[in-house]
């Protein structure tokens, strides 16, 4: 072999400060890609930020559709029927009183089941500022085809809401930093169930109460 083929050879191969830098920038790219693209599609965490603005924490969420929520019983359907200015409901309206606890960077849904025209009534408080997002999810339609009516940064709201279709409905919290904060929320009104959807995708269902047995239990005994 002649000593210009060496030399050649030689000078293809990588020296150890080249390899050390192609490995230190595919590295930072990684640990780039994973706190702004991996953490917020896979796992619902989103320490930048990132992942909200690029859409992409939508994609851990357990993407609930109104099939998926406990349904209740057709008999107990509270559908109202609209007489002018008054609206007959097949049974009571209910109360519901829940707390949460949201880690840093981390989210949930809760969602009640709301025939087309029911009413709620709503309070809820933070501990600190939250992303919070007041949406529904229409029966009958695509997967993700979400109507949002109330989003902003806030840390209370007190309202009320009349629900234009039957489909599942209630708000999405996200903490937006490194402190676990706490959120406070009381309901009451014609729904038929509740939903809890966490950014790990588990899922619970909360029972929502009588107005009837609200009462009974706050009557002082004879």
């Amino acid at each position: 072999m002649t000593n210009s083929k060496k030399a050649l050879q030689l000078d293809e191969i990588p020296s150890r400060r080249k390899l050390a830098i192609t490995t230190a920038v595919a590295l930072a790219v990684a640990a780039a890609l994973l706190v702004t693209v991996v953490l917020p599609a896979e796992y619902g965490i989103d320490p930048m930020g990132t992942g909200r603005a690029l859409g992409l924490t939508a994609l851990s969420a357990p993407s609930p559709t109104s099939e998926e929520v406990a349904q209740a019983p057709a008999a107990v359907t509270l559908a109202p029927v609209v007489k002018g200015p008054v609206a007959d409901y097949p049974g009571q309206y209910k109360v519901d009183d829940v707390q949460f606890k949201l880690g840093p960077y981390q989210y949930l849904e809760y969602k009640y089941r709301l025939e087309r025209g029911a009413t709620m009534l709503y309070s809820w408080t933070a501990s600190a500022a939250v992303i919070s997002d007041l949406h529904g999810d229409p029966d009958g339609a695509p997967k993700n085809a979400v109507q949002s009516f109330d989003k902003q940064d806030r840390r209370e709201a007190n309202g009320a809401f009349t629900a234009p279709f039957k489909g599942i409905w209630g708000w999405y919290w996200e903490n937006p930093g490194g402190e676990t904060i706490t959120i406070t929320l009381k309901t009451s009104g014609f729904y038929s169930s509740a939903t809890e959807f966490r950014s790990d995708r588990t899922r619970r269902t909360h029972g929502v109460t009588d107005l009837s047995k609200v009462i009974v239990s706050k009557m002082p005994e004879e």
